[in-house]
């Protein structure tokens, strides 16, 4: 059964403490612009996924509460980062499995100041979800007193360049493209523009990443309306309607630490998998893709998820953003939004507000952001520990 996206909501992504609001109000935000933009109320809606990593269990329903008090089901998603993604997977499943016509995924965090301890930050790797990742960082680089999350992920840049002569001006690309797009973006934690020589002049948190190739911690909420072909159809909602052609989600295997590398364990090949599963069931390549929402925590791995995707060849990455390929006038148009790096990054709702940045696109209401023609839109979004998810979308008449 076709599932299809038919409304979108998210609140800016803020600095934490910056506001004075509490998650469920996050997510009345989010979730009453979804249903607003889908045209429908929440009387509607059969289920609630509910995804978040830093608040009590139950959070769920004390969020979804501010949407109706109406006894659906809502399930407590948190699976790291791909958090938002895993709710909307949820959601996705409901319909195309027909159990549901109308679903509505939601993501929100409410974070702390300060980088994230990725599991790691006492170096207690025993007893960490993330151990065994850590302990592949730890037997290759040693451990630094440096952020955890930032440390791994510049573990597997400094491989990168070892390996493929990747450059810190090419990693600095990465920031500079996110940063400029986030300009036009009303959502985006940051709209400052920065030259890739002022990124490399920033503070280094773990060499070779600055501070501004790392996404900060961030307060937000996204959240999307999934539904059934017939609920399109009932509710005359075709003109609003982005079709999941596919979705996929990959867990780590044997590849991922066998290499005692990095830039393994932090995800490519998962990554690599979901989207070798995507282009499968869908019959579309990373060739007929428009628009792309990835998970560039760290710009390292925007660059990694470039050859996962395959987007280039291996280690061809760097070359690649450095050639103009991913931003406006090149072949893809890579977060448009801003990326996680500068429009933010709360964990439960990345996954579900890049879904959000890519129906505005394949819609053709992303105003001064907007990927000229866009009809087919992917997003990628990854957590340590792990799970990676990739979601195709295409404009409903494309």
């Amino acid at each position: 059964m076709k599932t299809y996206v038919v409304g979108v909501g998210m609140t800016r992504f803020e600095k934490p403490e910056t506001r004075e609001w509490q998650y469920w109000d996050m997510a009345r935000e989010a979730g009453t612009g979804a249903l607003a933009d889908a045209g429908i109320s929440y009387a509607d809606v059969e289920q609630v996924p509910v995804g978040y990593c830093f608040q009590p269990s139950t959070a769920g329903q004390r969020a979804a509460y501010e949407l109706g008090l109406t006894g659906v089901p809502v399930y407590n998603v948190n699976n790291n980062c791909a958090t938002g993604s895993s709710a909307l997977m949820l959601a996705r499943q409901f319909v195309e499995g027909g159990i549901s016509d109308c679903v509505l995924a939601l993501g929100f965090e409410k974070m702390k100041k300060g980088s994230l301890g990725g599991g790691a930050d006492t170096g207690d790797f025993k007893t960490s979800p993330v151990a065994r990742h850590y302990g592949v960082m730890a037997a290759r680089h040693g451990v630094e007193a440096t952020p955890p999350t930032a440390q791994i992920f510049g573990d597997a840049a400094r491989e990168h360049m070892e390996k493929y002569g990747t450059t810190e001006g090419q990693l600095a690309a990465v920031g500079a493209k996110n940063h400029r797009h986030s300009a036009h973006n009303p959502y985006a934690q940051f709209q400052d523009v920065w030259s890739v020589e002022e990124i490399l002049a920033a503070r280094v948190v773990h060499r070779p990443l600055t501070k501004l190739q790392c996404s900060p911690t961030s307060d937000g909420a996204a959240a999307a309306v999934v539904v059934s072909e017939r609920f399109v159809e009932r509710h005359e909602l075709g003109e609003k309607a982005v079709e999941i052609v596919a979705q996929a989600m990959t867990t780590d295997t044997e590849e991922s630490f066998a290499s005692g590398s990095c830039i393994d364990v932090v995800g490519q090949p998962m990554s690599r998998e979901a989207a070798r599963r995507v282009y499968e069931r869908s019959g579309l390549g990373i060739e007929d893709v428009d628009v792309i929402e990835l998970h560039d925590c760290f710009s390292v791995n925007e660059l990694l998820t470039y050859e996962a995707l395959g987007m280039c060849g291996e280690g061809e990455s760097g070359k690649l953003v450095e050639s103009g390929a991913t931003t406006y006038g090149g072949k893809w148009v890579v977060n448009p939004s801003g990326g996680l790096i500068s429009k933010g990054h709360p964990l439960g709702a990345t996954g579900i507000a890049q879904v959000a940045e890519l129906t505005w696109q394949l819609r053709g209401e992303a105003g001064v952001r907007q990927v000229a023609g866009a009809r087919v839109g992917l997003a990628h979004n990854i957590g340590l520990g792990g799970a990676a998810v990739v979601t195709l979308l295409r404009a409903a008449s494309g």
